[in-house]
């Protein structure tokens, strides 16, 4: 019997965390109402009694604010699909989906080679790893009196190695002239959990800065700074810290009101991050097999410089055949009906080819 076999025919009930009539994000770690796949067998179990089929997923923050938009409308057209997601972070969230604890997992950060064998070597088959939008990672500040801050190479890679640490540095003074930056502390915030959002941030600094040491990951040793949990904390940190700046997603910064920085491309522009800029970077570029598409530091003239896909994983079989429909009904609506969502909230819809590729590739699943 492979491990496959053995992995659909396992049986579940295990407790998971947050769930509403369509959807829940960013809630607390337990509910005992509340029923999820086992580690052990992600696609066993039934769909509930009435029709009603309930799909629990985790992981990426930085998508959350449009899977809230996009399974909250979803479940408004389809009553009886439920879908809970949990905004836990890129790290946790592939842990859950190797672990086999919920329905679909989700990431910033495509799978490595090790968690794919890892998945192979438990469940006896590929994953599915598919991106549903982009987005970009922004400079986001709470700095009164400055508006349109503008930062070169310079003056950002400065600010996270620590070398930067006071507003009216000569390197950030050189591309704000005319404002007013105060003589005071910079209050550098970034992640503290694994996090796909750090991982495309710091795979940007490490094509453009030639000081950062720190690598490219869901976690690393930040030189400088204070850490905050998920988009959410990050970019509540910022709101509540004068002098502060750090990373988070575009829509984060947009819904709540943060002022974000313009900063220098690799062809030396200083451009604004805009979702139009943002898509730019993907502009031309290639999509391999298992859709991990990574641009670091785009060569577009034009294009916002740190960008980054979202991926969703999902597994290569669902006992549960309402499952395997549910899904495949949820993301094919997400890529089509759901792209006006995605522009409301300012993230970048994938184009329809690679949007028609994503839905072949979950149309496979068993």
């Amino acid at each position: 019997m492979t491990s496959l076999t053995r992995f659909k025919r396992r049986a579940f009930i295990a407790a998971i965390g947050c769930v509403s009539m369509g959807l829940a994000v960013s809630c607390g770690p337990s509910n005992p109402d509340v029923s999820a796949p086992t580690a052990t067998s992600p696609t066993a179990g039934g769909g509930g009694g009435g029709g009603t089929v309930s799909l629990s997923g985790a992981g990426a923050s930085f998508p959350a604010p449009l899977y809230q938009r996009w399974f909250a409308d979803y479940n408004k057209q389809n009553p009886n699909t439920q879908i809970s997601y949990q905004s836990v972070g890129s790290g946790a969230g592939v842990e859950q989906f190797l672990a086999g604890t919920v329905d679909f997992g989700a990431t910033d950060a495509p799978l490595k080679a090790e968690e794919r064998e890892k998945f192979k070597a438990k469940f006896g088959a590929e994953p599915i790893q598919v991106p549903m939008t982009g987005g970009s990672v922004v400079f986001a500040y709470n700095l009164d009196g400055v508006d349109g801050l503008k930062l070169s190479r310079d003056a950002y890679c400065g600010i996270v190695t620590g070398e930067i640490t006071r507003w009216n540095d000569p390197a950030i003074a050189a591309e704000n002239s005319g404002v007013n930056l105060p003589d005071s502390n910079i209050q550098f915030v970034h992640r503290s959990d694994g996090s796909g959002t750090t991982f495309a941030f710091t795979n940007h600094l490490q094509a453009a800065c030639p000081n950062w040491t720190a690598g490219a990951n869901k976690a690393v040793e930040w030189p400088v700074g204070t850490g905050a949990k998920g988009n959410e904390g990050v970019t509540a940190q910022i709101q509540q810290t004068p002098g502060a700046i750090g990373y988070t997603e575009f829509s984060y910064a947009k819904e709540n009101g943060l002022q974000m920085a313009a900063i220098e491309n690799k062809a030396g522009n200083i451009v604004e991050p805009t979702p139009e800029a943002g898509a730019l970077a993907f502009k031309g570029e290639t999509v391999p097999a298992d859709f991990a598409l990574l641009v670091p530091d785009p060569e577009n003239p034009d294009a916002y410089p740190i960008s980054t896909l979202t991926w969703l994983l999902l597994y290569p079989e669902y006992q549960d055949a309402a499952k395997k429909e549910a899904l495949n009904s949820v993301v094919g609506w997400s890529l089509t009906d759901g792209k006006s969502a995605a522009n409301d909230l300012g993230y970048i819809p994938l184009e329809t080819e690679l949007a028609d590729k994503v839905k072949t590739e979950v149309a496979k699943i068993q």
